[in-house]
């Protein structure tokens, strides 16, 4: 079971919350968190892009870093950890793309790959005029298949001559090619979504709901075991988790209330604005999932609060989940979580220790 860091390219990570901590953030962050989670041993860690924020009183995303520099920048400062960095596949043509991740490649040998973004939310895009109209909603993984194709042929052999609906290329050139295979991350919930990562993608990320539900996400991950079926490809899902952890279960409870019973108000109806704008979005779907009034705090990701010991057995029960191959992790604070997930909740996880025994045999 691999682990991963979802690092806090965004203010104040994926808490939308006025008595949360509150930062910016920075390479020198980003840095010190990619470099804690790698000495203690996670296997990769993810940047998202984000190119508008929720606003509000704590001004949620207003302030975001670049996902490729900045992952570029982390390429050169660390030596195991995979890297995957976002595109917005709106925002950046599939051949640049393909270059862009080379480049990292050879920074990084075999440690990067990228996270398609095909975007729900609307108004990051209008504001630069590359809103395509709302049809693009039900488009977009059209259009990030034949995305994908542009780049996996400029991969494979250096030349591309796609002819699609979105994407013309003649004679494309893209040389040197990467020293390996450049993983395809997605997070599609929806049908449409899984089918496109069933084809195109190694590894789906898959969203649970509730507060210490562990196989909450069950159903999804087994969506996608199906949806790989049908393709005949091997792809695993990633479960995504926010962990907050203290000596007691009274005290980590206690600190989850005091987060939600702050929560900013005011970006969290932006975010509810913005995911009513996709009116084909199905039951699953991201935009949906992530405004569901049960935990829109911090988009509903499936959160584990507890004592040490605690937290780490519900994160055994998420590594038993079928068709799970990793466990990526926000936290509320990203460096001491960090040190008391490496220091008091991994050691107690039979699913990681068993893992770093194989590893050192």
């Amino acid at each position: 079971m691999d682990m991963g860091v979802f690092i806090p390219i965004g203010n104040n990570g994926w808490l939308i919350s006025e008595t949360s901590p509150q930062y910016k953030p920075s390479f020198a962050l980003n840095k010190a968190v990619v470099q804690k989670a790698e000495g203690y041993g996670f296997e990769f860690a993810l940047s998202m892009i984000k190119l508008h924020g929720f606003g509000g009183k704590t001004e949620f995303w207003d302030y975001n870093l670049e996902s490729f520099t900045l992952m570029a920048g982390l390429a050169a400062v660390t030596e195991r950890i995979k890297l995957y960095a976002s595109t917005a596949v709106l925002t950046l043509p599939p051949a640049l793309v393909a270059r862009m991740a080379t480049t990292i490649d050879s920074i990084a040998p075999g440690r990067f790959g990228v996270n398609i973004v095909s975007g729900w939310q609307s108004a990051e895009y209008d504001q630069m005029g590359l809103w395509p109209g709302d049809d693009y909603f039900a488009q977009r993984y059209d259009y990030s298949t034949e995305y994908v194709q542009v780049m996996k042929e400029l991969w494979a052999t250096g030349e591309s001559n796609h002819k699609g609906r979105f994407f013309q290329m003649d004679h494309c050139m893209m040389k040197p090619t990467p020293s390996a295979d450049i993983p395809i991350v997605a997070a599609g919930q929806s049908g449409r979504g899984m089918q496109f990562a069933a084809e195109y993608a190694d590894y789906n990320f898959v969203m649970g709901v509730g507060v210490n539900t562990p196989t909450a996400c069950a159903p999804t991950a087994q969506r996608l075991i199906e949806a790989s079926a049908k393709s005949g490809r091997d792809v695993g899902s990633y479960l995504l988790f926010m962990m907050i952890a203290e000596e007691t279960d009274e005290l980590a409870l206690a600190k989850w209330k005091h987060y939600r019973d702050g929560a900013d108000v005011g970006a969290l109806s932006w975010m509810a604005d913005q995911g009513g704008k996709d009116k084909a979005a199905g039951e699953t779907g991201t935009a949906r999932h992530i405004n569901l009034p049960e935990g829109a705090v911090n988009f509903n990701m499936g959160t584990i609060v507890g004592s040490y010991a605690s937290v780490a057995r519900m994160l055994d029960e998420v590594a038993a989940i079928p068709g799970a191959k990793g466990i990526m992790l926000t936290f509320d604070d990203f460096l001491t979580g960090l040190d008391k997930f490496g220091e008091r909740v991994q050691p107690l996880m039979a699913s990681r220790t068993a893992m770093q025994k194989r590893a050192a045999a």
